[in-house]
């Protein structure tokens, strides 16, 4: 089986990282491919991924060398431990690059999320902190920055964009992210952002509150604005969700206070579950002109991120339960399970979530094959 087609070509290029003139008994390439594999198949550990390899050696052999067999869960370890990790997350960029993703009116979101056991507090390491961007409808990551702590989101997000094609895409932040030369980039690069405003930005945060209790208490006469309500009932939980969007009819007066500046939004939402009823209000800042359906579906569409992303890595790939840490191999396994999940998450041929697809993975191998390859369309 040639593997040409696949992400593992773009990962030729990368240098062994062992020492040149030691006989190395196990190929890098082989390495790589049996811990991306294992990792879709549910191989959460160097211990499960070596487990993986003893059982499809046989297999394995059709399309790797393997000229001494399936190298230890030391060696695994050793070799992704020394893996450049920044070359790696390279390829992985390289690959994202060569899918050509139409991002045009796509929902971009930019969060950042731990993995907690990457961090060991004897030896004052911190632990990994991600910031990833990623494509809403398209269901695909396409890039990711490493930090050290949380609070560098701030100059991670940045970095994180010069890496992406987000033109004419709708780009969303949480709170760490509404700033004003994050706003200047994404404009910058032909995109429009839907900020979440918090009282990070104290002043900024009472003048725009105030502008929404002025409407609200004159019923918005003589304010540019559009009004939406959206109701959602699943699962027991009912919502009622009332999106208002101001714009300003000069922009050069919202721009003077926030660069690409052209309207403020609010989410006013009715909670009630249990017969308990909540109501909360977030605000936000959007470069967005009288746009309230593209407002509403940055907002709708931001915690993706989370649920496609997060989610799946904590409850389907076990990541904050890894206790992978020796040099480089917990960002190096991370960028693996990412990849992993961007397979799982484009193949179409099997209409169930990531845990079903990971263990139909491992029980067949033409899925495994088709999923690595991936070929979307092809009926099982």
């Amino acid at each position: 089986m040639d593997l040409s087609d696949s992400i593992v070509a773009y990962f030729e290029d990368l240098d062994d990282p062992r020492v040149e003139n030691h006989n190395h008994r196990h190929k890098l390439h082989d390495l790589l491919v049996i811990t991306l594999l294992g990792t879709i198949c549910g191989a959460d550990t160097w211990a499960d991924i070596c487990e993986f390899g003893s059982a499809k050696e046989e297999w394995l052999k059709t399309f790797l060398e393997l000229p001494h067999g399936i190298p230890s869960h030391d060696t695994f370890s050793r070799v992704f431990s020394l893996l450049d990790a920044k070359a790696f997350e390279q390829c992985f960029s390289n690959w994202i690059d060569s899918l050509s993703i139409d991002v045009t009116n796509e929902i971009i979101a930019i969060d950042g999320k731990t993995l907690r056991g990457s961090g060991n507090s004897k030896q004052k390491n911190s632990a990994i902190h991600m910031v990833s961007a990623w494509a809403a409808e398209n269901r695909v990551l396409l890039g990711q920055v490493k930090t050290s702590e949380k609070s560098n989101e701030i100059t991670a997000v940045p970095e994180l964009l010069k890496q992406l094609d987000i033109k004419d895409s709708i780009v969303t932040l949480d709170a760490m992210g509404c700033q004003t030369q994050i706003a200047k980039d994404i404009i910058n690069k032909g995109a429009n952002y839907v900020l979440s405003l918090k009282e990070n930005h104290p002043t900024l945060y009472q003048d725009v509150r105030s502008i929404f209790q002025k409407g609200e208490t004159t019923l918005y006469k003589k304010i540019l604005h559009k009004q939406k309500i959206e109701k959602v009932k699943d699962h027991g939980r009912i919502e009622r969700r009332r999106y208002t969007l101001i714009s300003a009819r000069d922009n050069l007066l919202f721009e003077l206070r926030w660069p690409g500046l052209k309207g403020i939004g609010m989410v006013e939402v009715k909670r009630t579950v249990n017969h308990k009823t909540t109501y909360s209000t977030r605000y936000f800042l959007t470069s967005l002109d009288e746009d309230i359906d593209g407002f509403m579906r940055a907002v709708r569409q931001h915690w993706q991120i989370e649920i496609n992303l997060h989610w799946s890595l904590d409850v389907s790939f076990n990541e904050d339960q890894s206790r992978v840490r020796l040099g480089n191999a917990a960002e190096n396994l991370g960028i693996m399970r990412r990849i992993a999940l961007n397979l799982i998450k484009q193949n179409k041929t099997r209409k169930v979530g990531v845990s079903a697809k990971r263990k139909r993975a491992g029980w067949d191998n033409q899925f495994l094959f088709d999923v690595l390859m991936g070929f979307k369309n092809r009926e099982i």
